[in-house]
């Protein structure tokens, strides 16, 4: 059991930020793929590359909706027999996910292959980046595997308490993804499908190391008899988180390809102003679903272990914490938007940075907002309630695509920017009020246990 971790005993302000900050370290770290494979392209290559990778990663969301989701379902199972101390059970947890997900993964990439192009045209994809798309999203369904079972293997590692192990493996592969974009593109001359080519090689060297080390992990928990390998029971358990963690995410991909088809009609100048920015945006809020997840194992564990009472602590404690990481950004988002969204372009055009620079101002201020409904749905996830959960999400994705579309009409593509934050706004008052509901006023009985 080295390394693992019992998030069940000890202050659960300290528990947290020490289990808590290494993930949000590695989320960091992860995002420099995208990041890095958009400044390539954008540096190295010119505005249209960068159009071309930001338009192809919102399809690519849809995949990695599917990789978050099950990634969740194994992670909140897991730290709950973790905390319950069914190693037996767990182990059959993990290896039950793990089929799971190699047969979802085929499906997946079956699908998107021949689907590839067919979707790039439904968004509107400007002709003069379309092919350079179409080459990004193929390379990308290729390294499917890879994606999947690597998000699981580190949500089944934040289960354990573990939050350490994923750091270091993407702290490597991250730092190796920045050169390996430049050699391809620079170098070599491979152009956007060579960032593809790049994150496939760090991603499957970052996959195959981390299920290595997992298997060394588990062996350390000692049973009286071997485990099974599948529990359709203990899949449904999966599941009941799974799927609708699962949907959650790919509502928001298919409301983020709407409203990408939304600025697709606006040109490339706005495309990939807008690329630029809404990496940096996303880099927070991926930062701060993360760090939900790592409530939700916070939660899980608690549960698992009979410990309700320490759930409200460790809400407050991961609020306090995630607005300590936001404010920096949000100081630095609001006034310094040019220089960044500057960084990711070869020759920044006036409408490019523009556009760019006016999404941060908007949707930075509401950074707290965002934070404190994302760590709200952790606890939420964490316990089961997943009505809940998805009421708050889906909200948020239908005001922001309506909105989206709606106010574009009168107010250009500001008025795509501005249905963020009312998006925000409307769904924390829901998760929050979901949450003050089962835990401050003694119904913790309403929380689901395995």
């Amino acid at each position: 059991m080295a390394g693992s971790k019992d998030l069940t005993v000890g202050e659960p302000s300290q528990v947290l930020r020490r289990f808590c900050l290494p993930l949000f370290g590695s989320i960091i770290f992860q995002q420099f793929y995208n990041l890095a494979d958009s400044f390539v392209a954008g540096k190295y290559i010119g505005q249209d590359a960068l159009a071309a990778v930001g338009n192809s990663y919102e399809i690519t969301l849809i995949f990695i909706a599917f990789a978050f989701g099950s990634g969740i379902g194994t992670s909140v199972v897991t730290a709950r027999l973790f905390g319950a101390k069914q190693y037996a059970r767990m182990k059959t947890a993990v290896t039950t996910a793990l089929i799971a997900i190699g047969t979802a993964t085929a499906v997946l990439m079956l699908l998107g292959l021949p689907l590839n192009r067919p979707l790039l045209r439904l968004i509107h994809t400007p002709d003069n980046i379309f092919p350079d798309s179409a080459a990004y999203m193929t390379v990308y369904i290729l390294s499917l595997p890879f994606v999947f079972f690597y998000n699981a293997a580190t949500g089944i590692f934040s289960a354990l308490g573990d939050s350490k192990t994923p750091f270091r493996f993407l702290a490597a592969s991250s730092t190796a993804n920045v050169a390996m974009d430049i050699l391809f593109v620079r170098y070599f001359q491979m152009g956007v499908p060579g960032t593809a080519w790049a994150t496939l090689i760090c991603q499957g060297v970052s996959c195959v190391l981390s299920l290595f080390f997992l298997h060394r992990r588990l062996r350390t928990f000692r049973t009286a008899q071997k485990a099974p390998l599948f529990s359709v029971h203990l899949l449904n358990q999966i599941a009941v988180i799974a799927i609708p963690s699962i949907l959650q995410q790919s509502f928001i991909s298919v409301g983020n390809i709407i409203i990408q088809r939304v600025i697709n009609d606006f040109g490339s100048a706005t495309v990939a102003g807008y690329s630029a920015a809404v990496k940096l945006n996303n880099l927070v809020i991926t930062s701060l679903t993360t760090i939900g997840n790592g409530v939700s194992n916070f939660t899980a564990q608690n549960l698992g272990a009979n410990k309700k009472e320490r759930v409200p602590e460790g809400h407050k404690a991961a609020c306090k914490m995630v607005w300590c990481i936001m404010i920096p950004f949000m100081v630095l988002y609001f006034f310094a938007g040019a220089p960044l969204v500057q960084f990711f372009l070869k020759e920044p055009g006036a409408e490019a940075v523009g556009t760019g620079v006016l999404f941060l101002r908007i949707v930075s201020p509401f950074y707290l907002i965002a934070a404190l409904k994302l760590v709200s749905d952790g606890v939420l996830r964490g316990a089961g309630m997943m009505l809940q959960f998805m009421t708050a999400t889906f909200t948020d994705l239908v005001l922001r695509v309506v909105l989206a579309w709606v106010l574009s009409v009168p107010f250009g593509s500001p008025g795509i920017w501005t249905a963020w934050p009312i998006g925000w706004c409307v769904a924390t008052v829901i998760s929050v009020t979901a949450y003050i509901r089962s835990f401050r006023r003694g119904q913790q009985d309403t929380v689901v246990h395995t």
